[in-house]
């Protein structure tokens, strides 16, 4: 398919800043995953088992969880390998064709991000200015409140870049 990155199943160079800030994804989303998945695990054992909960602990769980989830949605982003329903790719028949409509569908997806992203923006402003706590252990939620605007300023950055590259397709007749 035209404008994919790279054939996974090509050997990579590890030495770029790009491929280093691919490790460096696979290895937070990993310790993310890791501790979200240790957390329900306590949760479970301790409420369920020892019928001892730990109070507090969804609290701490919702931190890496909703950073998991939306550094989750960069690197997918990141990787260009979100859920597509594209209908129209079965009409198209050449290679140029499926270039435009990628370059359509990614200016869509930079519009509506964009007018997402300055959402995000007030959002954060206010998160801001009130500064709530969570109840139990008065944790400012601040810093997963945060999550979402960094999460939506990274996917337009790297839509902005694939728009670029696909541009450049069309534009050289050749892969990026």
């Amino acid at each position: 398919m035209p404008g994919f990155p790279r054939d996974f199943d090509e050997p990579r160079d590890e030495s770029g800043p790009g491929e280093r800030m691919d490790k460096f994804a696979r290895y937070l989303l990993t310790a993310l995953i890791c501790i979200v998945a240790l957390g329900q695990f306590v949760q479970v054992i301790t409420r369920y088992v020892l019928q001892v909960p730990v109070m507090g602990l969804e609290e701490t769980m919702l931190y890496p969880t909703l950073w998991l989830y939306i550094l989750g949605s960069v690197n997918a982003s990141r990787e260009n390998t979100h859920i597509r329903a594209n209908v129209l790719e079965i009409f198209l028949k050449t290679d140029r064709g499926h270039t435009i409509l990628a370059i359509v569908g990614e200016v869509i997806s930079l519009v509506v991000g964009l007018w997402l992203l300055s959402w995000a923006w007030d959002y954060t402003r206010y998160a801001w200015r009130v500064w709530r706590e969570s109840p139990t252990l008065y944790i400012p939620t601040f810093y997963s409140d945060i999550a979402l605007l960094t999460g939506l300023a990274l996917m337009m950055v790297y839509t902005a870049w694939h728009l670029a590259r696909h541009v450049q397709i069309l534009r050289t007749g050749g892969p990026a």
